[in-house]
């Protein structure tokens, strides 16, 4: 892509600039706000001393520089931000849309770390112009980013200071002289070493991106707060000077020999989230070559038509579960637009809107009718922070194209006492190298309250958001390291053994052992469900989505089962402490894979679920359920029995549920299984 890069000066967005063009894309422009009456100004967004060195860092890198003043007002200091005349952000967009309206550009580079208020508003900005951010540092460990920096040759000196541990003398020092006084004053006061909290800002003088470097010649320290213990002070710089670099080299050259990391090396970079990528792996089956080729399989079910389900039963904490939400064209495009009318209806009735939706799971039965579904679902939840999200391709029949659940949360009325629950969604759009940005229209997390849900997570490589090499471990490697990020990033304390339940879905049954595998060797908290689809996005050969609790250390578990005509029925329970929240799995296997699951199964398997679902809250007025029924439709199974099941069972309005056809399950012996939850 082409890439205008916003520069303040500093170390960080010199150094991503380097990341794009490792990245394989170019820098064709620079772009800079320059602070009203050219003097330090107290900017939430962008670093405004140092400004006198600008323009030589664009003749150091023969490229054209855009520049717009501004006064440094932020009107929108949300978590969100919303246009608002005369607020900085504006001054980025006009200055952004200058740069696109003289020259070709796709995307801009950003040099944010850790700030969600400066990611959050060069986001905004750049999907109203239609750029995509670059934010290659985002998220990155700070000692290794510094020190990857020193060792690319980022030649940056220390020009402002605010923070304890740092002093008036420590300016215009170098980073690699600084380097280990920064460590220790961040073992000792917990400072940010890229001094992501404002501690201290810099100026890059050399770096290989220069043709020339830049020469203090004159400078003076000028004083803010003379404090003893955090004094503020920083360089102004009287006269600076460019000197041409000897000898003469062009842009690879003065690269070559770095230690600079395209995409996939971050992937593959040490420490405890590396793995390796094997290019060709042993016994890996080609993509759809068993199991799911829909024209060697011998599909011996219909699709089970259902009819939306909602928890009309208001939930103590504001939960709202919706199931089988379709639509009864034959068109794949007029059942998405009947489905979202279906599900903005039913969420009106309960007194919720689209904007409480908190996750969304989408079956559709042709991937490559997604973009045109995709269409419809951005009418529809074109809001700022929409619902995480989790879509794969099944067997369903030309009579249902799309399939949805949804689950909703509004803020009750509490009572004087009660607990205040908050919601926090993560909806990151800048392409970096810490996980899939989330462009389209859902986010990478929501949170409410203690709970976790994330969007489906394939082994996409952040850097490039192209599939990572190699096959089935690769990508489930790289799709577990995505959800331990994702819920690292919600809450520092949040990790993979948070994880309450999961479905992890595959495209052939021979990837169901090794995903186990590679999931246990992380973490065995959780209930898992193995789930064999058509399809995935991308073409991707595993998809994992999962739910998490702030304290899932807390929950208890079982495991319980009965044998009813030759048939295993297994439970898999977990629940907390207050036992107000509740998973469970149930599986129905048979040691012939050529038997019939008819009606008496079929019931029992449902009956014992939802006892074991609602134990110890089976009177309850302010619980609800919900359940997602995968069965095979390569097993022969009585399915008339599903839909008069639940008719005999819809009495219970707290009860929503959805059925999923799949190829096949966990092994070859199970013919149903059956994801519950049940939320307070």
């Amino acid at each position: 892509m082409r890439v205008v890069a916003l520069i303040s000066g500093g170390k960080d967005s010199t150094f991503n600039m380097m990341q794009c063009i490792a990245a394989g894309h170019e820098i064709v422009a620079l772009a800079n706000l320059v602070p009203h009456s050219r003097t330090e100004i107290d900017s939430y967004m962008y670093q405004s001393v140092g400004h006198e060195a600008i323009d030589l860092i664009a003749a150091a890198m023969d490229l054209p520089l855009y520049k717009k003043e501004t006064l440094g007002i932020s009107n929108e200091k949300g978590r969100t931000y919303k246009p608002s005349e005369n607020d900085e952000v504006e001054d980025l967009y006009l200055l952004l849309e200058t740069v696109k309206n003289e020259i070709s550009v796709d995307a801009v580079s950003v040099g944010a770390i850790l700030s969600d208020y400066q990611r959050v508003r060069v986001e905004n900005v750049c999907s109203r112009l239609r750029l995509t951010p670059l934010a290659y540092l985002w998220r990155r460990n700070q000692e290794e980013l510094l020190d990857e920096m020193i060792k690319c040759e980022v030649d940056a000196i220390v020009i402002k200071v605010a923070a304890l541990g740092l002093e008036s003398k420590h300016l215009g020092r170098s980073l690699s002289l600084l380097q280990p006084h920064l460590i220790a004053m961040h073992e000792k006061y917990g400072l940010n070493v890229c001094g992501e909290g404002g501690e201290y800002e810099t100026l890059t003088l050399d770096c290989p991106l220069f043709k020339s470097r830049i020469v203090v010649e004159d400078s003076v320290v000028i004083l803010h707060s003379n404090d003893p213990i955090a004094p503020v002070g920083y360089l102004k710089f009287n006269k600076l000077v460019l000197e041409i670099k000897l000898p003469a080299l062009d842009l690879h050259s003065r690269l070559e020999g770095l230690p600079l990391k395209d995409s996939d090396g971050y992937v593959t970079d040490q420490g405890e989230e590396a793995f390796e990528i094997i290019e060709n792996e042993e016994d890996e089956p080609k993509y759809n070559e068993t199991a799911t080729n829909s024209s060697e399989v011998n599909y011996l079910n219909e699709t089970i038509a259902q009819r939306p389900t909602i928890t009309t039963k208001k939930s103590k904490e504001g939960w709202l579960w919706l199931g089988g939400v379709q639509g009864t064209s034959l068109d794949p495009s007029e059942a998405m637009d009947e489905a979202m009318s279906i599900l903005k209806s039913l969420l009106s009735e309960n007194i919720h809107t689209v904007q409480d939706v908190c996750s969304i799971s989408m079956f559709v039965s042709d991937m490559s009718q997604y973009a045109a579904l995709n269409e419809l679902y951005v009418e529809m939840f074109n809001h700022v922070n929409p619902p995480s999200r989790a879509c794969v391709q099944v067997p369903f029949d030309q009579t249902c194209p799309v399939r949805i659940e949804a689950l909703s949360w509004k803020q009750s009325t509490k009572s004087s006492g009660d607990r205040i629950i908050e919601r926090h969604t993560m909806h990151v759009q800048s392409r970096s190298h810490w996980a899939p940005s989330n462009i389209g229209p859902y986010s990478q997390s929501v949170r409410v309250g203690d709970f976790v849900h994330l969007a489906g997570q394939i082994g996409l490589v952040p850097g490039s958001m192209e599939m990572v090499a190699g096959g089935i471990k690769s990508q489930c490697q790289l799709a577990l390291r995505h959800l331990k990020r994702l819920l690292m990033a919600v809450d520092s304390n949040f990790n993979l053994r948070d994880v309450v339940q999961g479905i992890c879905y595959v495209t052939d049954i021979s990837y169901v052992e090794r995903c186990r595998k590679l999931w246990e060797e992380r973490t065995n908290n959780a209930i898992v469900d193995y789930v064999v689809v058509t399809g995935l996005p991308r073409d991707a050969l595993v998809e994992w989505h999962v739910w998490a609790h702030k304290y899932n250390n807390q929950f208890e578990y079982e495991e319980r089962g009965k044998c009813v005509d030759n048939f295993f029925i297994s439970i898999y329970r977990r629940w907390n402490y207050d036992n107000n929240i509740a998973a469970i799995l149930c599986r129905v296997d048979h040691p012939q894979s050529a038997a019939t699951l008819d009606n008496k199964i079929f019931t029992e398997a449902m009956d014992y679920t939802i006892q074991k679902l609602k134990q110890g809250h089976e009177d309850a007025t302010t619980s609800i359920f919900n359940i997602k029924i995968f069965y095979s439709v390569t097993k022969s199974i009585e399915c008339d029995s599903f839909n008069s099941y639940f008719e005999d069972h819809m009495e219970d309005s707290r009860l929503s549920y959805t059925l999923v056809p799949v190829v096949s399950l966990k092994n070859s012996h199970t013919y149903l299984s059956i994801c519950g939850v049940r939320f307070q």
